[in-house]
């Protein structure tokens, strides 16, 4: 959980820092977090949506109720489920809650892929490919896609926090309230973005919506046809023309604009939903990862030396707490790993080799309660 560690916002500035730097900040936090970490004198939690964060989505547990803010953080208590929404309208129920959520936690067939990783050319087994399955579902693209939509900048930076602001949600609630269908994320992603004369639901939604400020031209009513129709044409002359009158080309050139400022799923499409998920988990293996390190990054060893020797994983502020570990030496005829125990988080490996040789253990584990696997590497010189 969140506060039994580090947060991800603080751990992506940590990873900004000189080497040496990072390692004595190490030091410091692992004094100064106990065991299990803090919470408040409630016990209640924070988590965060995503790992950049998702700012505006309403949230609900059996304890708590509110928006998550600028960092997209809710609160909860330990074993709750979670509820999202935008606004008015419900993106996901039965989540369970934790210090990261992401969109493919939202939804119980994404979670149930993710429970089976595969091996990657190491031998190991790797989540990734996990993910990768579950961003082919059809119903997580489609949220994400309408997310991305919402975000206040219609262009996102890597690691950026979606920005779904209130002004957005207001004109959402509006609209969904006069919409007389429903949204429908399930549905294929064709016909979730469908656009002309068959606009799907989501797309009207979306047309009913202003990213500018309330005052600003282009979120203003287009002119109709007929005003256009009416109004007189721009004299050739310039010294002929009225500043206070609109003239026709005036007024299509301002439907134009008003009209290409209106949002549709088409700007946002799968690939582009598929890269931010990407970039998302990718994001959130290194966050998770960054809490734990290797007792020792580095050792050597006499040829001659016949003993068992062994590298523990540590995290920062407290116990690994593992629910699996495995380990495999690079290159076995130069070190062979030994015995590896999850219980202890421990790899035990032995010198097979002759002087001047030398391995990389690679050590894989996923901690308790969450299904990524984790890989630290150790460098074995021989002697």
């Amino acid at each position: 959980m969140r506060l039994l560690g580090l947060s991800p916002n603080l751990l992506r500035r940590l990873q900004k820092l000189p080497r040496l730097t990072l390692l004595a900040m190490l030091v410091l936090l692992n004094g100064c977090l106990d065991d299990g970490g803090s919470s408040d004198d409630d016990g209640l939690l924070s988590g965060q949506v995503t790992v950049s964060g998702i700012r505006g989505l309403s949230y609900q547990t059996a304890s708590q109720t509110g928006v998550t803010n600028e960092a997209g953080e809710f609160r909860y208590l330990p074993g709750e489920r979670l509820q999202l929404a935008v606004g008015d309208l419900v993106l996901a129920t039965d989540v369970p809650a934790d210090d990261l959520v992401t969109p493919l936690e939202f939804l119980a067939d994404t979670r149930s892929r993710l429970q089976s990783p595969g091996t990657n050319e190491e031998g190991l087994r790797d989540h990734r490919m996990a993910e990768q399955s579950a961003l082919q579902d059809d119903t997580l693209i489609n949220l994400t896609r309408f997310l991305l939509a919402l975000n206040w900048q219609e262009t996102i930076t890597e690691g950026e926090t979606l920005d779904i602001r209130d002004r957005v949600i207001e004109q959402l609630n509006t609209a969904l309230a006069r919409l007389d269908l429903t949204i429908d994320f399930t549905v294929e992603p064709a016909d979730f973005e469908a656009a002309g004369a068959t606009l799907s639901p989501a797309n009207r939604l979306l047309a009913e919506i202003c990213f500018y400020p309330e005052d600003d031209l282009r979120c203003s009513a287009p002119p109709t046809q007929a005003e256009i129709d009416n109004a007189p044409a721009r004299p050739i002359e310039v010294d002929d023309r009225d500043p206070d009158v609109l003239y026709r080309e005036d007024l299509i050139s301002r439907r134009e604009r008003i009209e290409s400022a209106v949002r549709n799923l088409e700007q946002f499409d799968e690939e582009r939903a598929e890269i931010y998920l990407t970039q998302q988990l990718e994001l959130a293996t290194r966050t998770y990862a960054n809490r734990y390190y290797l007792d020792s990054e580095a050792a050597a060893h006499a040829a001659s030396d016949t003993g068992i020797h062994s590298v523990r994983i540590r995290k920062i502020g407290g116990e690994p707490e593992l629910a699996s570990l495995e380990a495999v030496s690079l290159r076995t005829s130069d070190v062979a790993v030994h015995s590896f125990d999850w219980q202890s988080a421990t790899v035990e490996y032995f010198v097979t080799g002759e002087a001047g040789g030398e391995s990389d253990l690679l050590v894989n584990f996923r901690p308790e309660g969450d299904y990524r696997w984790l890989k630290k590497q150790l460098r074995v010189l021989v002697r």
